[in-house]
This record gives C-alpha cells, sequence and structure tokens, in this order.
C-alpha cells in the first residue's frame, strides 16, 4: 500500500520532523526492526514513523539523489518483516509501500503508533538466542529507555491518545469514502489514484482509521473528526465559534459565527473569514525611500499558526468550543482544557515550547499534511517571527496558571491600525484617523517647500522658544507660512491649516524629553526602556508620571495592552498623531 503523502514531501522534512524519520540505504533488519519497535511505541505521541531503505543520509539529511531500492526484492522483505514483526511482543507489524523518487524506487515502512503498545523487540531478530528490551525514540536513535522511562512507557499501556481510539459509537459508515479521497489528492498521495475501486472499508484500513475484527469494526475518532459528514453528531462541541466585537466588549453590537463540520474545514473557513474580513493592508511610501514598507493589522501567519495550534490540542472530550474574539484591538484564541501540564508560563515567556507528550498525535498528522500547522515546537516562534516581521507588538500566551483549564492567544493589532477616540471620547474610524494624519503631513510637505523657497523672507534666526524676542520671530514665520499655504490650499483645504494649527499648539507644548520619547517609541518599547534608554533616568514612577503619563493622556503614546495598564507585558508606541507632533516640531519648529 502507498503512504498518504508523496514521497517527495516525506523526504523534504517539511511535513514530517526529523525525529520521525530514519535513512537507511539498504535493507538491514536488525536496526531497522528496532526502529519499528521504537516507532509503535510512541513513547511521546508524536505519531507515525518512516523508515526509507534505499536512502543514504548525511546529518540527519536525505543524500539525493537517492540510492534507490531493487523493486525485485520487495516480496522477500515483505515475508522476512512478517517473520520479524511476529518477534515483537506483541505482534507488531508495520506497512510497506514502494515509492518512485528520483528515477528509482525506494522502500517505505510505514509505522503508526502501535495501539498495544508497550512492545518490546529482540536486540538482534537473526540471532538464535534472543535478547527482549523495549525501545523508544529519543532525537532521532532507537534507545532501550532507562528505568524512568520504563516505567513510564508501561503507564502509558491504557493511554492511546483519544483522536486515535476506537469509537464504539459510531459505525464504520459514518466516515466518507468522498473526505478520505480528498484528502489523499490533496496531499499528492499516489494512495488516491490505488484507491478509485477500493471500498470504504478497504480505504479506511489503508488510512489507518478504523480498528477491530471483521465483524466488530469501529472508526477511530480521528476518522469521525476528520472524515465524517457528522462530526457534530459525535462530537457536539467540535466547532469554532467566531465573535467579531467592533465597539469592544462593553459594546451593544457584536457579530457571532459558527463553523460546524469537518476539524480541518473549520479551520479553513475561520481563516478565510479572516483573510477577507478581519485582516487589513497599508502600504506606507517614504519621502526619501522608494521602496513602500506593507504592514497589516494582524499578520496572517501568526493568527494561522495560534488558530491551527488550537484545533490541533485542544481536548475533544470537553464541551467547550474554539473561542475566536475579534476586538477592536487584538485577537483573542481560547481552547480548553490548556497546555499540556508539562509546559509552563515561563516557557512561553522565553519563547521556547515543547510539549512534554501531545494530545492528539493524528490530528497533527493530518494537519501537517495538509500544510495547516508547523512542525514539533516551531509554532510560538512562528506566531513570535510573524509579528516581528509585521513590527507588531509583541502576542501574549496565558496558560492560566494554576487552574490550567484554558490556554489564550492574544494578537495585538498594529499599532496605524488601531483605533483612536476622539476628545469627546467618540468612536472613530481608522479610516478618519489617516485622513486626519495625512492632511496634516500633506499641509507639511507644502509648508516645507514654501520654507525651501522662500528662505530670503523669513528670518534666518534661529527658533528658540525660551525667549520672548525669539518667539515673536516664529509667530511671524508661522503666519507667513499659513498666509502661503492659505493661497495654495484655498477655502477648500481649509481643514489642513485648522489642523495644523491645533498640532502646533501640541508640539509647543510637549517638553524635550517628551519628544525624545515619542521619537524613540515609533518602535514598540517597554517603560524601563523608554526610562532608561530615552530619558537617561532611572525607571522610578515620578519619572513616568512626569514624563510618558501626559503623552498617553494626550493620545500621542498608546499601550500595546490597553486593557490591561499593569501588566508585565505592557509596552508603549507612538500614535500616529504623535508622529505628526514630531514631524511639526521637527519640519516647523527646527527643533
Amino acid at each position: 500500500m502507498s503512504i498518504l503523502i508523496s514521497i517527495e514531501d516525506l523526504l523534504s522534512g517539511q511535513l514530517v520532523e526529523g525525529t520521525r524519520m530514519e535513512f537507511k540505504k539498504g535493507w538491514n533488519p536488525k536496526p531497522i526492526m528496532r526502529s519499528v519497535c521504537a516507532f509503535a511505541n510512541d513513547f511521546e505521541n508524536e505519531g507515525s514513523g518512516y523508515i526509507i531503505v534505499g536512502v543514504d543520509e548525511k546529518d540527519g539529511k536525505p543524500v539525493r539523489p537517492v540510492h534507490g531500492f531493487n523493486p525485485d526484492e520487495l516480496e522477500k522483505v515483505e515475508k522476512e518483516i512478517i517473520g520479524y514483526g511476529n518477534q515483537i511482543k506483541p505482534t507488531y507489524l508495520p506497512r510497506l509501500s514502494l515509492e518512485e523518487i528520483d528515477n528509482k524506487h525506494v522502500l517505505v515502512i510505514w509505522v503508526p503508533a502501535g495501539s498495544n503498545r508497550p512492545y518490546k523487540v529482540p536486540d538482534d531478530v537473526k540471532a538464535k538466542h534472543k535478547v527482549y528490551n523495549y525501545r523508544i525514540r529519543y532525537s532521532s536513535n532507537s534507545i532501550v529507555p532507562n528505568q524512568e522511562q520504563e516505567i513510564e512507557l508501561i503507564q502509558l499501556t491504557a493511554q492511546i491518545p483519544f483522536d486515535d481510539r476506537p469509537n464504539t459509537k459510531a459505525s464504520i459508515d459514518d466516515l466518507s469514502r468522498e473526505l478520505m479521497r480528498n484528502h489523499l489528492r490533496a496531499t499528492s498521495s499516489k494512495l488516491y489514484e490505488e484507491s478509485k475501486n477500493m471500498d470504504l472499508v478497504e480505504l479506511a484500513e489503508k488510512m489507518n482509521l478504523c480498528q477491530g475484527s471483521n465483524e466488530h469494526l469501529f472508526p477511530k475518532n480521528i476518522g469521525l473528526l476528520m472524515f465524517s459528514e457528522e462530526t457534530q453528531k459525535f462530537f457536539p462541541a467540535a466547532r469554532i465559534e467566531v465573535v467579531n466585537y467592533p465597539y469592544g466588549l462593553a459594546g451593544k453590537q457584536f457579530e457571532e459565527k459558527e463553523y460546524t463540520g469537518t476539524i480541518q474545514q473549520q479551520l479553513l473557513d475561520v481563516l478565510d473569514y479572516f483573510k477577507t474580513v478581519v485582516m487589513r493592508k497599508m502600504v506606507i511610501k517614504h519621502r526619501h525611500k522608494e521602496q513602500a514598507d506593507v504592514v497589516f493589522n494582524y499578520p496572517y501567519d501568526a493568527f494561522e499558526e495560534a488558530l491551527s495550534n488550537a484545533v490541533y490540542h485542544r481536548n475533544y472530550e470537553l464541551l467547550d468550543p474554539i473561542e475566536v474574539r475579534i476586538l477592536p484591538d487584538v485577537i483573542e484564541i481560547i481552547s480548553f482544557n490548556g497546555v499540556d501540564a508539562s509546559i509552563k508560563q515561563k516557557h512561553f515567556d522565553k519563547g521556547r515550547v515543547r510539549a512534554r507528550r501531545y494530545r492528539n498525535r493524528r490530528v497533527g498528522e493530518f494537519l501537517k499534511e495538509l500544510r495547516l500547522t508547523e512542525g514539533r515546537g516551531t509554532g510560538v516562534p512562528t506566531i513570535i517571527k510573524a509579528l516581528e516581521e509585521n513590527n507588531s507588538p509583541e502576542a501574549i500566551f496565558d496558560t492560566n496558571e494554576p487552574e490550567r483549564i484554558s490556554f489564550i492567544v492574544e494578537i495585538p493589532i498594529h499599532s496605524l491600525f488601531e483605533e483612536e477616540d476622539n476628545d469627546q471620547g467618540k468612536e472613530t474610524t481608522d479610516q478618519d484617523d489617516d485622513q486626519d494624519v495625512c492632511l496634516v503631513l500633506k499641509g507639511l510637505e507644502e509648508l516645507e517647500a514654501i520654507i525651501n523657497k522662500d528662505k530670503t523672507e523669513v528670518s534666518d534666526q534661529e527658533t528658540d522658544l525660551n525667549g520672548d524676542e525669539d518667539e515673536t520671530v516664529f509667530e511671524e514665520r508661522y503666519k507667513h507660512l499659513l498666509k502661503h499655504l492659505k493661497e495654495i490650499f484655498g477655502k477648500k483645504h481649509e481643514p489642513d491649516v485648522k489642523l495644523i494649527s491645533k498640532y502646533r499648539e501640541s508640539a509647543l507644548a510637549i517638553s524635550k524629553e517628551q519628544l525624545d520619547i515619542l521619537k524613540f517609541a515609533l518602535t514598540v518599547k517597554s517603560n524601563k526602556e523608554i526610562q532608561e534608554e530615552a530619558l537617561k533616568l532611572k525607571t522610578h514612577t515620578d519619572n513616568f508620571k512626569n514624563h510618558i503619563e501626559p503623552l498617553l493622556i494626550k493620545g500621542f503614546l498608546r499601550r500595546t495592552i490597553p486593557n490591561k495598564p499593569t501588566s508585565k507585558y505592557q509596552k508603549y508606541y507612538t500614535t500616529k498623531r504623535g508622529e505628526a507632533v514630531i514631524h511639526i516640531r521637527e519640519q516647523l519648529l527646527k527643533k
């Protein structure tokens, strides 16, 4: 039979982690059967393992072009592996697939995680006097477990992950042959063509979606979750609820959507909703740089990985759906019943997270085959990297310690898209705020051109805001520039003049220290960074009240987590209005 993905994808290492693959130049039953036993024990609930015969390796990577496997030896190897599989206690028989790549054949030994673990295998299956040992995978090696690991392996006997258990309340007919073949087509599996003449039961067995004898054959939970037309009949809470609060949790208006069906289709549907309804793009053009910058309110890769991980790691035995809350300044993704007990909050704080043992090994396998989630331990780094590249605030990972009944990922909005309130506290849109600042900057460009053109008409004296005489010089200069501005724009563009007058007062009012803060916080900074690096002061509450708090009140500076002012993850950034003040201060006041 064929494997569920293409051999090219398997060797690429993009869909199956290196720890779940082993390369052998030729057929050598002694080490191969030890690895079969280790993969079958699946000590860390990683899912299937693959041994590829006919491929040499270097530094853990396959050597291309492959060495090759003689297809004439397939029948001989099949007979041998049945005999060697019967030596494993209890008996375990892997699945073989002859695949073509680089104009040669390779033999793939597919080893799904066993349902009767723990397994023992002889150290040498060819020896007359056999010494049996358990085998587990450690990194990319098959080893004999130490005493502590052996005890833990034995304790896993009754702990088959929920998604890999047979469901005795369902029938094999509850699976959909069409959905199963759609998956094989999407993953470019050779089994797609081979399955044309297979019935439902045969295809389910080939895909390891059922278990039992012919008269008592039941679908596994993974089959019902991903390949049934009635997933919610068996798992009512296996759904994703998306609630959009455009005016926050306190607002009366909200939009609620519920996504059902197979779990992979739910995931795809919510991602499509995110791309079409939630995600927005902004192109930032620079006067002194040809290439424009493109930023998003929420980078797609961060949201996709966070939601995919929620689908992957949630507990499908609970009656709580995955919740996605879209708030004005953050997206929250909530899954139950929290992360594995081996993962602590400190691991998320450091950005280095690796589960001790996965909850849903088969869900993870299939999602990786569909390229809907990353490899082991890469989820959090992927989210962090996507936000960094978009220049967005850092994500917040909340493990709900010590209760640990839920896990929340908060993805903050990019500062350029954050909605800002006007003086009366009335809601304003990003479009209104963009127009506001664009008018100011448009007027400033005209003013700057006038400054360069009319240098002889304006006093050459440096503006010094601390002297009465120089203040008068500035007023004369400012009136002169506004006069020219009115002549250029006319009554139609009178708002530019009013807006520049408004921001000009703000630019005059802020101190040099506050101007330094605004310039420093053009990229997100912490309170400590602002005080110690921008102000050159020691971190102190008085410094915050004197220099930072007034900028927050005026709306020139904003918190990355506005609803949690005292959060230890709190940071600050300069708003668009703050940027306008910087521009005016530097271009008009020359300070």
